[in-house]
C-alpha cells in the first residue's frame, strides 16, 4: 500500500460513517432537480446564431424594428406529374393560394407559373415564434397542401420557414435517442471492460444521474445570465459528460482494484486511490473547463453557451465521478468486481505481465524507432489538413435530405435560384435610391419591395446564382460594394449570413485556438513543474489534431461525397480533442512521476504505461465511441465533429499516450522532466 498522505476531504468522503451520505445525498438531490426543476427556458431570438456586429447580423437586428419582423415566409412548390400546369389546375392553385393567405401575385393571382410551365410557386407568410411554433404552422400547411393539391400536380413547401422546420424536426425526440444509445454503448463497453455482470450498473448509475443533472443546471446557468443556446447544445453536453465521467470512472476504478491487491481494508484501499485519482482528475476537468471557458470569446452566442454549457458537466461530472461513485462503491464489498475479485496479495497492475508491460518493454528497446515511426504516420495523415475547406451548402446541412431542400432543389431548375429564400437589404436611407443601387448591382435577378416602418425599409433581392454558389458569394459581395456608403443599409438573407459566419469562425480560430493552446500548456507546467514534458506533450497533442482533421477530410471527400466541412468543425474538434487529450497525458505523466520517485525516470514510465495504458486505451475507445454517437442525428455538422473527435481520441489512446509519449520520455531520459528532478 502506498504511503501517500490522504486529504482530509478524500478521508472523510470514504469514512464508514459518512460514506453513504456521500453516496446518497448528491444522488437525491440530482433526482429533486431534476423533478422540480427541469430544464432552463429562454426566449431565442434570430440574433442567436448570427456573428456579433458582421453586416447580416446588423440587418436582423434592424429588422426588428419593421412592422412585420415577426413572420418568416415559406414557398409552396406545385409540379406537374407529366407535361405542363394547365389553365384549369391554375384556377384552382389561385383560389388555395388565397384561402393560404399568400402574398405577391402572378398575372392571374398570386400565383407565378414558371416559362417551361412544369412548376407554380406561392410565397406564404409564417408567423414567426419559437421553432416550435413554425414547425406546427409548416406542419399544418403542408398538411393542407395535401388536402388540396390537383389531381396531376405534387405539391411541396420549402423557404426559410419550412427550412427551419425541417432542421427542428431532426431534434424531435433527439436528446432521448441520443441519451438512449450513448447509456447502451457505454454500458456495453463497460461490460467488455469490467468483463463483471455486476460493476458496470455503478458507474453507469452515477454518470446517468450526472448527465441529467448536468443538463438541468447548465440550462438554468444559461437562462439565469441570459446566454444563448440552441437545439444541438444539449446534445453536445451530455456526449460529453458521458465520455469525460466515464473517464474518470475508470480511472478511479482502476487504481481501486490495484490498492484492494495490497490491503483487505477496502476502505483504506479507495482512500489511497481517490488520494491518487483526485489530483489526476482534478487536474484534467480544471484543463477542459478553462479550455471550454475559451468559447465565451466566440463572436456567436450559441457557441458562447455551448462553452459554458459544457464547462458546468464537466464539473458535475468530476464532482460525481470524485464524491459520489468512490463513496458508493465503498459501500458494497469486493464481490462487486465479481468473477475477477481482486485478492489481497495478488499482482499488482504495474507488475503483472499484461499487454502494455509489453508493449513498454518494446518501446524501451527501439524507443527512436517507434518514435520515427509513429511521427511518419501522423504526418501522412496530417496531409490531406492542407485541402480542408469550410462552408457546407443549406442542402448539405443534412444527412437525409428533407421536404425543403428537396424542394429548393426542383424550384431551381424552373425559377431564379435565389427565389425561395431571396437576399434582405435592410436600409434606413431612401427605399428607392437603395433599390436603384442594388438593380446595377452584378448576379441581381430582381428587386421586389418589401415592408416599411419606423423608418425602415427592406428590399427582397433574388440573386441569379444558386444558393451556396460562388456566383451567389460574389452576388452578396457586389450588393455590398453597391450600397456602401449608404446610411444604415446592410446585406442579410441566408446567402449573406453563410458568408458573414464563416468570417465569425476564421475570427474565433484566430483568437481561441492559441488559447486554448496556452492554458493546456500552462496547466501543465503547474501540474508537472517541468518545462520539456508539457513541451513535448502538447507538441503530441497538436500532431494528433492534425492527423485526425486530415484523416477525416479525406473520409468527408472521399466515402461520404462531402465539398466541406462546416465552419464550426476545426473549431469544436480542436478544442475537444485538445482539452480532452490532456487526460490522458495527465493519466500517463502523472503516474509516471509517481513511479520515477521509486524507481527513476526510466522504469517509472514504463511502469506508468504498464499501470495506466490499459486504462487509458478502455477510456479513449469509450469517449471516441460516445462522441461517434453524434452521428445518431441527421445533421451534418454534429457528425463531422463526432467523427473527428473519434478518430483523434483513437490515435491519442492507442498510437500517441501509449507509444509515442513513452518513446520521447525514454529517448529524452532526465532532460523529460527537466528542470525538476525525478529519480530513485
Amino acid at each position: 500500500m502506498s504511503d501517500h498522505r490522504p486529504h482530509p476531504v478524500t478521508s472523510l468522503i470514504i469514512a464508514r460513517r459518512t460514506a453513504w451520505l456521500f453516496a446518497f445525498l448528491p444522488l437525491v438531490a440530482a433526482v429533486l432537480g431534476l423533478v422540480l426543476l427541469g430544464e432552463g427556458e429562454r426566449d431565442r431570438t434570430p440574433l442567436d446564431q448570427l456573428p456579433r456586429d458582421l453586416d447580416s447580423t446588423l440587418a436582423t437586428e434592424l429588422e426588428q424594428r419593421l412592422p412585420d419582423e415577426g413572420s418568416s415566409t415559406a414557398v409552396v412548390l406545385w409540379t406537374a406529374d407529366e407535361g405542363t400546369i394547365d389553365r384549369g389546375a391554375l384556377e384552382e392553385l389561385n383560389t388555395v393560394a388565397k384561402d393560404l393567405g399568400a402574398v405577391g401575385a402572378g398575372p392571374q393571382g398570386p400565383v407565378s407559373v414558371a416559362e417551361d410551365g412544369t412548376a407554380a410557386i406561392a410565397v406564404v407568410p409564417v408567423a414567426s415564434g419559437s421553432a416550435t411554433d413554425i414547425s406546427d404552422e409548416v406542419a399544418d400547411l403542408r398538411s393542407e397542401l395535401d388536402d388540396t393539391v390537383p389531381d396531376g400536380l405534387t405539391a411541396q413547401a420549402t423557404g426559410p420557414a419550412a427550412v427551419q422546420a425541417d432542421l427542428s424536426a431532426v431534434f424531435e425526440g433527439a436528446n432521448f435517442r441520443l441519451l438512449a444509445v450513448t447509456a447502451s454503448v457505454v454500458a456495453l463497453l463497460l461490460v467488455i471492460t469490467y468483463r463483471s455482470p455486476i460493476l458496470w450498473v455503478i458507474p453507469l448509475l452515477v454518470v446517468g444521474i450526472a448527465d441529467r443533472f448536468a443538463a438541468i443546471a447548465a440550462t438554468q446557468v444559461l437562462a439565469a445570465f441570459d446566454v444563448a443556446w440552441d437545439e444541438s447544445t444539449v446534445g453536445i453536453l451530455s456526449v460529453l459528460v458521458f465520455g469525460a465521467g466515464t473517464n474518470y470512472a475508470l480511472l478511479l476504478i482502476s487504481r481501486y482494484r490495484d490498492e484492494l491487491r495490497h490491503v483487505e481494508d477496502r476502505y483504506a484501499a479507495m482512500t489511497t486511490a481517490l488520494a491518487r485519482t483526485a489530483e489526476a482528475v482534478l487536474a484534467s476537468a480544471t484543463t477542459v473547463v478553462l479550455g471550454l471557458l475559451t468559447l465565451l470569446l466566440s463572436v456567436v452566442p450559441t457557441t458562447r453557451g455551448l462553452g459554458l454549457a459544457c464547462a458546468v458537466g464537466v464539473v458535475v461530472a468530476a464532482f460525481f465521478a470524485l464524491v459520489v461513485l468512490p463513496a458508493l462503491l465503498v459501500l458494497f464489498g469486493r464481490w462487486i468486481f465479481w468473477p475477477k475479485v481482486p485478492r489481497t496479495g495478488q499482482a499488482a497492475l504495474v507488475d503483472m505481465d499484461s499487454f502494455w508491460h509489453r508493449v513498454g518493454d518494446r518501446v524501451a528497446r527501439r524507443p527512436a524507432v517507434f518514435a520515427t515511426g509513429t511521427i511518419a504516420l501522423l504526418a501522412a495523415l496530417s496531409i490531406g489538413l492542407f485541402g480542408v475547406s469550410t462552408g457546407l451548402d443549406q442542402d448539405e446541412q443534412f444527412l437525409d435530405e428533407p421536404e425543403a431542400i428537396s424542394a429548393a432543389n426542383r424550384l431551381a431548375e424552373s425559377f431564379p435560384a435565389g427565389l425561395t429564400d431571396p437576399t434582405r437589404v435592410v436600409t434606413t436611407a431612401d427605399p428607392q435610391e437603395v433599390a436603384r443601387a442594388v438593380e446595377g448591382a452584378e448576379g441581381v435577378a430582381q428587386v421586389q419591395p418589401g415592408p416599411e416602418g419606423d423608418g425602415v425599409a427592406q428590399l427582397n433581392v433574388v440573386l441569379e446564382g444558386e444558393p451556396g454558389s460562388e456566383e451567389a458569394e460574389n452576388g452578396i459581395t457586389a450588393i455590398r460594394d453597391a450600397v456602401d456608403g449608404l446610411d444604415d443599409t446592410y446585406v442579410g438573407g441566408t446567402e449573406a449570413s453563410a458568408i458573414d459566419a464563416r468570417e465569425g469562425a476564421a475570427r474565433d480560430r484566430i483568437v481561441i485556438l492559441p488559447l486554448i493552446l496556452g492554458l493546456v500548456l500552462a496547466a501543465l507546467l503547474i501540474l508537472l513543474r517541468s518545462i520539456v514534458a508539457p513541451l513535448v506533450l502538447v507538441a503530441t497533442v497538436l500532431g494528433t489534431y492534425a492527423a485526425s482533421m486530415g484523416a477525416a477530410w479525406w473520409l468527408f471527400t472521399g466515402p461520404l461525397g462531402f465539398s466541406a466541412l462546416d465552419e464550426s468543425v476545426p473549431l469544436l474538434a480542436f478544442l475537444f480533442l485538445v482539452a480532452l487529450g490532456v487526460d490522458y497525458n495527465i493519466f500517463l505523466v502523472t503516474r509516471a512521476r509517481e513511479e520515477s520517485a521509486g524507481h527513476g525516470p526510466r522504469k517509472g514510465m514504463l511502469r506508468a504505461l504498464a499501470a495506466t495504458g490499459g486504462v487509458i486505451t478502455s477510456a479513449g475507445i469509450l469517449l471516441a465511441a460516445v462522441f461517434a454517437v453524434l452521428g445518431v442525428l441527421p445533421l451534418v455538422v454534429l457528425a463531422q465533429v463526432g467523427t473527428v473527435i473519434c478518430i483523434g481520441v483513437l490515435l491519442d489512446t492507442l498510437l500517441v499516450r501509449t507509444v509515442l509519449v513513452p518513446a520521447a520520455a525514454l529517448i529524452l531520459g532526465e532532460k523529460f522532466w527537466w528542470p525538476r528532478k525525478v529519480g530513485a
